[in-house]
């Protein structure tokens, strides 16, 4: 931890709780017995605020993690949508396709945080994939 004091098993046990997702913030302060106007002075004290950030960033990270796992399996699903019989499935796979690229971009220049994810070239369509996305988008301007 920081510097500054210790935080007490109490205050550890409501951040944990805070960030758990299973209860909201009222629940956990009845929980823990903790009365409205303690918490408030909790959230104003430097070191309280502090370790909340640190665990926020490190679900962040976690979070990442995750979605650069399955970002691969995601973007294969996509391209296979295009391929939908059903029009408006493969339309929006089709935008969400040429979404990908400016989402990464995104990512990585997001002026709030650390840069996350690199921005990896984009994989080569095959000439039938170009085209039916071409043609979905046409057919979207059209309507």
């Amino acid at each position: 931890m920081a510097k500054g004091k210790q935080l007490s098993k109490k205050q550890l046990a409501v951040i944990e709780d805070m960030l758990s997702g299973e209860l909201d913030e009222q629940a956990i302060l009845d929980k823990h017995k903790v009365r409205r106007n303690i918490y408030n002075k909790w959230l104003a004290d430097e070191n309280f605020g502090r370790q909340l950030a640190e665990r926020i960033a490190w679900l962040n990270r976690q979070s990442e993690i995750i979605i650069a796992r399955y970002a691969p399996l995601a973007a294969s699903k996509l391209v296979q949508l295009t391929e939908s019989e059903n029009q408006e499935t493969s339309r929006k796979a089709c935008l969400d396709i040429l979404s990908l690229p400016k989402l990464a971009a995104k990512r990585t220049s997001d002026p709030g945080g650390p840069e996350t994810i690199d921005a990896q070239p984009a994989e080569q369509l095959s000439e039938q994939t170009v085209s039916k996305l071409l043609a979905a988008l046409a057919e979207s301007k059209a309507k």
